[in-house]
């Protein structure tokens, strides 16, 4: 019976993809990465979900929905431990691993205010000195973010 209630948590999706071991505590930022808010696929969002490896949990579910690996590299950004799991009639297909890139290009803020992309129409860039916490360095500024002080644009 425990198995059924389980799987009862989330409803089964059918095609598409699952992030799965998001923290809770910045599942949407993810939603917010993934603009998810102007998708119009369905989506099945939890939170707060009990996990034995976590404790609790955030998980996303985007029906008909496959992500590129540039769009997935982003997600390790916030959630460097989620899991990514592409469905095919009911069936876990693939299981991607997330890997963060050298660079992020026009998704990251600059907390300095006097960066120069704070005050000037220019895309942020930031480059990953570290990967695990992350650490972020602005080129122009040379600015350094930890992961918990990261805002997404």
């Amino acid at each position: 019976m425990e198995n059924n209630e389980k799987e009862l948590q989330v409803k089964a999706l059918k095609n598409g993809t699952v992030i799965d071991h998001i923290p809770s505590d910045i599942l949407f930022k993810v939603v917010s990465l993934l603009q998810l808010d102007s998708v119009k696929n369905q989506i099945t969002i939890g939170n707060n979900l009990t996990s034995k490896r976590m404790g609790k949990k955030g998980i996303i579910k985007i029906s008909d929905r496959y992500y590129e690996e540039e769009e997935i590299s982003r997600i390790a950004l916030i959630a460097p431990d989620a899991k990514i799991n592409i469905i095919r009639n009911f069936e876990v297909i693939e299981k991607k691993v997330l890997s963060l890139p050298d660079s992020f290009t026009g998704i990251v803020k600059c907390p300095n205010p006097k960066c120069i992309t704070n005050n000037e129409p220019m895309k942020t860039k930031f480059e990953v000195i570290k990967k695990n916490p992350v650490v972020l360095r602005c080129p122009y500024c040379e600015r350094e973010i930890q992961q918990e002080d990261i805002q997404l644009l």
